[in-house]
């Protein structure tokens, strides 16, 4: 078991290169962008450092043998994370849009996207969640009606990464009226298509997010994503991959507020003696490193499995669950500790508390994934 709990040392290798980037080449370009707007020079600069082509294989234009390890995916998102949480979003988001291209496109398709995403000349989107499915993804109301040998799409997707200003969306619509997931096809879309339309949307965390219109857009069959009617197994094989590394993101966050509390009662003095004699503030530290290192092992454990060809639905969930709660609790503590100065916009932890708050929500809610648990206990 203990290849599950201990990185192999390449791993800590390019743990400590994702930080290291992140925070002299990756996190200027980021601050000097506008909040909430797509950076194509920071995907340029993840491609430069030969980050963003680790995702994929060098035969669709990556730096892989084969497609990236879940293990390496996580081990990618917390070094970045720590230093530059826009530069690890930008990362992620360009493998989530990819990756059913990857898996499932057919090879000339995957030809023409996946080398462009792999160097940072064309940008990625995952279109699943519409306004009226977010958890129950299997409630799809978008339109693939047939028209020739392909298909017309109507409807609309909103909460999108990366929309409306991605080059291309792997979307997930509805073929036929099967109830639940049995009707839900994949399809590759090209930003540009005809009727594709779309606006920004902005959260309490600035990130490229927006809605996808689609007004009768024209897909033809070399657009599937593996078959018609397995739509539904082609986006929870992408999420498979990625619901560990989100709890990685997570453990980055974590891991950067915890650095900063450290250092902030080891410098800060109150009554004569450092904050971190305090009894209230030692315990609470001891407390949120606990936190985060048992976030790290689920997190690792998970795609260790994964990689290992082992089925990790609950792993997985468990990680995501554990790492992304634990996060949103270490931050806050990490506030508490700084006090008034920490809630000042432009603070290290005032930018985290807005970023890991959309971690429990996205790909997978909180509720969701107990419920998922729960569902695999029974098994």
């Amino acid at each position: 078991m203990s290849n599950r709990f201990e990185l192999p040392n390449t791993s800590r290798e390019l743990l400590e290169r994702a930080r290291e980037v992140a925070g002299a080449e990756l996190r200027p370009i980021a601050d000097a962008g506008a909040p909430g707007k797509l950076k194509r020079e920071l995907l340029a600069a993840l491609a430069k450092h030969d980050l963003l082509p680790r995702l994929f294989p060098a035969s669709l234009g990556g730096s892989r043998d084969g497609n990236v390890s879940a293990l390496e995916l996580c081990v990618l998102r917390e070094g970045l994370a720590q230093r530059c949480t826009e530069a690890e979003t930008a990362l992620a988001l360009q493998g989530l849009g990819a990756y059913p291209i990857v898996q499932s496109a057919g090879p000339e398709t995957a030809g023409r996207w996946i080398p462009e995403v792999a160097r940072g000349r064309a940008v990625a989107a995952f279109a699943l969640t519409e306004p009226g499915a977010g958890s129950d993804a299997a409630a799809l109301s978008l339109k693939a009606e047939p028209d020739g040998d392909g298909w017309r799409l109507t409807g609309e997707k909103k909460w999108i990464s990366n929309a409306p200003a991605a080059d291309v969306y792997s979307v997930f619509a509805r073929t036929s009226d099967e109830p639940g997931s049995a009707g839900v096809t994949g399809f590759v879309v090209a930003g540009d298509a005809s009727g594709l339309g779309g606006e920004q949307l902005e959260l309490v965390a600035p990130h490229p997010i927006g809605t996808v219109t689609f007004d009768g857009v024209h897909v033809g069959p070399e657009s599937l994503l593996g078959g018609v009617g397995e739509g539904f197994k082609v986006a929870m094989r992408t999420l498979d991959l990625f619901r560990p590394s989100v709890g990685a993101f997570a453990v980055g966050m974590g891991k950067a507020a915890l650095d900063a509390a450290l250092a902030h009662a080891s410098e800060r003095e109150a009554f004569g003696r450092e904050l971190r004699r305090f009894q209230a503030i030692s315990q609470q530290l001891a407390d949120m490193a606990t936190q985060i290192e048992a976030a790290r092992l689920l997190v690792y454990s998970a795609a260790s499995r994964y990689d290992s060809g082992e089925r990790v639905t609950k792993h997985s969930a468990m990680a995501k669950l554990f790492a992304t709660e634990a996060a949103q609790k270490v931050i806050d503590a990490a506030i508490q500790i700084h006090g008034a100065q920490a809630l000042e916009r432009g603070h290290l932890l005032e930018e985290l508390y807005r970023e890991v708050r959309a971690t429990r929500i996205y790909e997978g809610t909180s509720e969701i994934q107990r419920e998922i648990i729960t569902r695999e206990l029974y098994r």
